[in-house]
């Protein structure tokens, strides 16, 4: 997302806070990115952004640490196989 200074920058989180699902919201001005976490609608992030400045959707899935939990369960899983 395209954030030149603090004022766009908290435009974009208080613009993504208010949408049903949100859990943390992390921005970085240099880098130019918004990380938004939790179950939500991404179309729906995208289009509040959109009114902010350019929107570049970098990936979408689940969190990286309910990865690590499932592989986990799959191990212990096959043990008792």
């Amino acid at each position: 997302m395209t954030m030149n200074d603090e004022k766009t920058k908290k435009k974009a989180i208080e613009a993504v806070a208010d949408i049903y699902g949100v859990d943390s919201i992390a921005a970085d001005v240099k880098e130019q990115k918004l990380t938004v976490v939790g179950e939500m609608d991404t179309v729906a992030i995208a289009k509040k952004l959109k009114k902010i400045g350019k929107v570049d959707i970098v990936t979408v899935g689940p969190a990286k640490e309910e990865k690590k939990d499932e592989k986990k369960d799959e191990k212990r899983g096959e043990k008792k196989k």
